[in-house]
């Protein structure tokens, strides 16, 4: 053979190895593999994958759970601060935050139901408003502003805080059920869906003051019933947020598996102790994450107008 030929292919060769470099440099990586990414498309960027990330994921999973049977929450207000913390965007951690609420739903819900403490048509009536805005809530999402999402967080959490400390439900009361009150319930639900596609929360936050005071449900029901109509909602916009490759899928696995372990334990605290208890517990827990907000929304903006 000619030193030209054995040249040629060896230049070949080179290449063919310089273009498989390049193609194994933009396949996503990660612990769970390709086959995740093949489904569900490359996570976003910007998390902290390290040991150090991951356990404080589990962390974020222990926490959401406990809060989630303690209040029939989803963990959002947790869950989104934590991813942002960790390196993803406003965006991203609120669409993550969605799925990582599926599995913690369902474990509370379980939790609750075999207690007693779910009303079925409610729920239902709910979550018929909840999939239509939260449709909306996920379309908005991917089309407002960074800083806008921060301060419709600090917003809607100030109205939450103020709901808690001024209104302590009753535990013996149930939804009486009318054709008003059941319209009334998906309108809730719709106002609930949007907050929840745009911010990355259950919507229990809402969902469970607004069943007390609005509509008269013990706050173990309020609280179960807030769990049944949330999860169905998460799976509806995490599907639409997923197809718009918004999703930090690992993340919210990691999150959601040990928080749906850890919910019972907080189902069982919230009966344990008074609706008072609980609503003081709630609001303390709110504040703080409402002054860590505000902290981080304030000093966005200000570099926004130096920048500009």
């Amino acid at each position: 053979m000619k030193k030209s030929d054995i040249s040629n292919i060896s230049n070949a060769e080179s290449v063919e190895r310089a273009e498989e470099s390049v193609r194994s440099s933009v396949q996503p990586s990660g612990k769970f593999g390709g086959k995740a990414d093949r489904l569900f498309g490359a996570d976003p960027v910007g998390l902290d994958e390290s040991a150090r990330g991951i356990v404080v994921l589990v962390i974020v999973g222990v926490a959401v759970g406990l809060l989630s049977g303690m209040f029939g929450i989803g963990g959002g207000t947790v869950i989104v601060p934590a991813l942002v913390w960790l390196g993803l965007t406003q965006r991203n951690a609120a669409a993550t935050s969605m799925l990582a609420i599926v599995p913690t739903s369902i474990s509370g819900v379980i939790s609750y139901a075999t207690c007693g403490n779910v009303d079925w048509l409610a729920a239902l009536l709910l979550f018929c408003g909840m999939f239509v805005g939260g449709q909306i809530g996920s379309w908005l999402l991917s089309r407002l502003p960074e800083l806008v999402l921060r301060w419709i967080f600090v917003v809607f959490l100030v109205f939450v805080v103020v709901n808690q400390i001024s209104f302590v439900p009753s535990r013996d009361q149930h939804i009486a059920m009318s054709a008003l009150t059941g319209v009334c319930l998906v309108l809730l639900g719709v106002v609930i869906g949007i907050l929840a596609g745009l911010l990355g929360i259950g919507g229990g936050a809402l969902a469970v003051p607004a069943l007390s005071m609005l509509f008269g449900a013990s706050d173990l029901i309020a609280r179960g019933t807030s769990l049944l109509a949330m999860f169905p909602n998460s799976i509806t916009t995490s599907v639409a947020n997923l197809k718009r490759r918004l999703v930090h899928v690992k993340a919210a696995l990691i999150i959601g598996l040990v928080a749906a372990v850890t919910a019972p334990f907080g189902t069982w605290i919230a009966g344990a102790v008074s609706p008072r208890v609980g609503s003081i517990l709630f609001a303390c827990y709110l504040c703080v994450l409402l002054i860590r907000s505000l902290f981080v929304v304030v000093k966005a903006t200000r570099s926004a107008r130096a920048s500009s």
